[in-house]
């Protein structure tokens, strides 16, 4: 691929990169986008995997993701990957305890079985309103929230990512914590 094809995909916006895909049928601008988001992909597994079984995902997810990308209207490249990581991993689990797991068409799980079987509470559940408490902290603190407990990030790097002091960071992250643990034990 000629230099200058390469440097326009690397500065290209993901909604550009999703269109040309769609458009061209081509790989390499899928993988080109997938490039900026597979260090999330691997974290995301890691919660989930063993580290092996984490490498082996994102190569699966990315394979997933040559028709998925065709046939979804997606908005939000970055978040609606990190769903549909979640949810591969969470498929390969239920896969290895025998569980019958499918995905609906918009690439969430369906599952006759609700219970978490090591700890009796539906994971699934609790993630998605994890989610949903994370949208609804000021930004401040999701932000910084995300990067250190979801990116893994310590504080000193969540204070270069964001440009926030590192008190402010410290703050943000404990407020957030609390008022997420809040809005979680209300839901």
């Amino acid at each position: 691929m000629p230099f200058l094809q390469q440097h326009m995909m690397k500065e290209a916006d993901d909604a550009t990169l999703i269109r040309e895909y769609k458009e061209s049928g081509r790989l390499d601008y899928l993988a080109a986008l997938y490039e900026r988001y597979m260090n999330l992909v691997y974290g995301v597994c890691l919660k989930y995997l063993d580290e092996e079984s984490s490498k082996d995902a994102v190569m699966q997810i990315f394979e997933e993701l040559i028709e998925k990308v065709k046939n979804h209207e997606v908005q939000n490249f970055r978040g609606w990957l990190h769903v549909l990581s979640r949810n591969h991993c969470l498929m390969k689990i239920r896969a290895s305890k025998g569980r019958i797991v499918s995905m609906d068409d918009n690439g969430f799980m369906e599952s006759g079985e609700n219970i978490h079987p090591e700890n009796g509470f539906n994971l699934e559940a609790n993630l998605q309103v994890m989610e949903r408490c994370l949208e609804t902290l000021p930004e401040e603190q999701k932000r910084s929230v995300n990067l250190f407990y979801l990116q893994e990030k310590s504080y000193r790097e969540v204070a270069e990512i964001t440009g926030y002091e590192m008190t402010k960071v410290k703050s943000y992250i404990q407020n957030g914590k609390r008022n997420l643990k809040i809005c979680m034990e209300k839901n």
